[in-house]
């Protein structure tokens, strides 16, 4: 008999639509791929509107970088492929079909199968496999005055209208929400470090996700923009789902929309099956063919990937393997990284900075390091700083901020009159007043009762010089004194 655990068993699949921004035009004409910032429906052209009359042509770069994250992805890629036509009616499709893959009634996407492995936050190995990887058209955009439940209106920006996706199609096999994240961070990281798109631009990497409970209906979540609201998206459904299925109310197949701002999923439609697409192949392209030499061609041009960066990392700098990994899930990070220990020799007291105080800056504000101005000079001045005792770590923690905002630390030490204090005379006075102040503390480290204690003292000292007093000159005081 089925355990209770086994009957509410989730199953979530993702499809992960990317934008290949590297491209310079778009997949089927050759409108500039730049749209973002552009004044709307600027950035087209009569192919990508699909007027009457027009005939697509094929990126060729297109199928070049599909193939480098199939090979990146342990993806088979097939030696031949052609398109179908996906038809529905929607307003930010003016063909009313979209140009893309289909792997039934004899279509063949451009790469089947593949697999990624990754760590979730439980220190867990987990391998995650892919059904397809296919090439297919963006639509266009659809603009909200507000809310999608509120506005009155909506306006339709078709700039970004035929630019190339790659969908990611994943088998439902990640167990919960956090896993989910964690399998996105790591895709991200692959997809950077092959070199195909910069996934710090709005919209460029999104996602829908595909939730049931074993033994009821999938539901599927639409366009969700991060992977932080994937994780959100997907604790909502759960939740939904489950108290459905307990107060024995049936899941309906349907299609959902996140909701960031009340951080809920609303019903959209019923969900469409395959037969309501219309699926058949599009006349107007011809079959691509990718042969051997082709392929050996595409295969040298991959670049060093997240894991082997991971073990060179742990090989050359001599950092631990947990750090490595942290660092590479970012590609901009590892680079950054790597430019600073150039210039400043201890490999693990770059990589600390950047793991703590930058990471905790940056993921308060939910920034990559390169949507930021700083640099690594910038860093290593900082921890030259501290190194020859201009200023202490305190200091440094304190500048962080606004570093990232592109100002270097000898200019804010010097506009904050900040400085590390060893002048055993003025610390000496601040002791005094701490003692004064804290005289039940100071009893209890001379009777030795909680050793901890000192440190409150010491604590106390760096609050009095705002962080500025040598920490070592003032344990050392501190001891004398008592």
């Amino acid at each position: 008999m089925a355990s209770d655990d086994d009957e509410m068993k989730v199953m979530i699949g993702l499809e992960v639509h990317v934008q290949l921004t590297k491209l310079h035009t778009k997949m089927f004409c050759s409108c500039s791929s730049d749209y973002r910032g552009k004044e709307p429906n600027t950035v087209t052209c009569a192919v990508c509107l699909g007027l009457p009359g027009t005939l697509p042509v094929l990126n060729k770069r297109a199928i070049e970088f599909a193939t480098l994250l199939g090979i990146a992805l342990n993806s088979k890629i097939q030696e031949s492929m052609f398109f179908f036509r996906k038809n529905y009616y929607y307003p930010d499709m003016t063909k009313n079909f979209q140009i893309t893959q289909y792997d039934k009634a004899g279509g063949v996407p451009i790469c089947v199968g593949g697999e990624l492995t990754f760590t979730t936050g439980k220190n867990e190995r987990r391998v995650v496999h892919f059904r397809r990887l296919h090439l297919e058209e963006d639509p266009g955009k659809l603009q909200y005055e507000g809310s999608i439940t509120t506005s009155p209106y909506v306006y339709v920006d078709y700039n970004r209208n035929g630019s190339t996706l790659v969908e990611c199609v994943t088998e439902p096999e990640l167990r919960s929400p956090e896993e989910a994240r964690a399998f996105l961070k790591k895709l991200r990281s692959i997809i950077e470090h092959v070199g195909i798109a910069d996934l710090s631009l709005e919209g460029s990497m999104r996602c829908d996700a595909n939730i049931s409970y074993k033994g009821h209906a999938r539901v599927e979540v639409k366009n969700i923009s991060s992977m932080k609201e994937v994780e959100r998206a997907l604790n909502f459904e759960m939740m939904r789902q489950k108290q459905k299925i307990k107060s024995g109310v049936e899941i309906v197949q349907e299609t959902r929309h996140w909701d960031e701002v009340r951080r809920v999923t609303i019903s959209l439609r019923t969900k469409e099956t395959e037969k309501d697409y219309r699926y058949f192949p599009e006349p107007d392209l011809v079959p691509v063919t990718i042969d051997a030499k082709e392929l050996k061609r595409i295969k040298a041009l991959l670049p060093e990937l997240p894991d082997a960066r991971v073990l060179r990392f742990v090989k050359q700098y001599q950092i631990p393997a947990y750090d490595a990994e942290v660092l590479v899930d970012s590609k901009s990070m590892a680079d950054f990284y790597e430019a600073a220990i150039k210039m400043f020799n201890d490999a693990k007291d770059v990589s600390n900075w950047l793991m703590g105080d930058v990471a905790r800056r940056l993921n308060e504000d939910n920034l990559d390091i390169s949507e930021t101005k700083i640099s690594p000079k910038a860093l290593v001045q900082m921890l030259q700083m501290i190194k020859d005792g201009t200023i202490t770590g305190k200091i440094g923690k304190t500048l962080v901020k606004d570093m990232l905002d592109g100002t270097m630390p000898a200019d804010l030490v010097k506009k904050q009159n900040v400085k590390r204090i060893d002048d055993e005379a003025i610390l000496q006075k601040i002791i005094d007043e701490v003692f004064a102040e804290n005289e039940n503390v100071v009893k209890e480290v001379k009777e030795g009762k909680n050793p901890r204690t000192f440190e409150f003292l010491v604590g106390q000292v760096m609050k009095k010089t705002k962080g500025q007093a040598d920490p070592e000159v003032t344990r050392a005081l501190i001891k004398k004194r008592l």
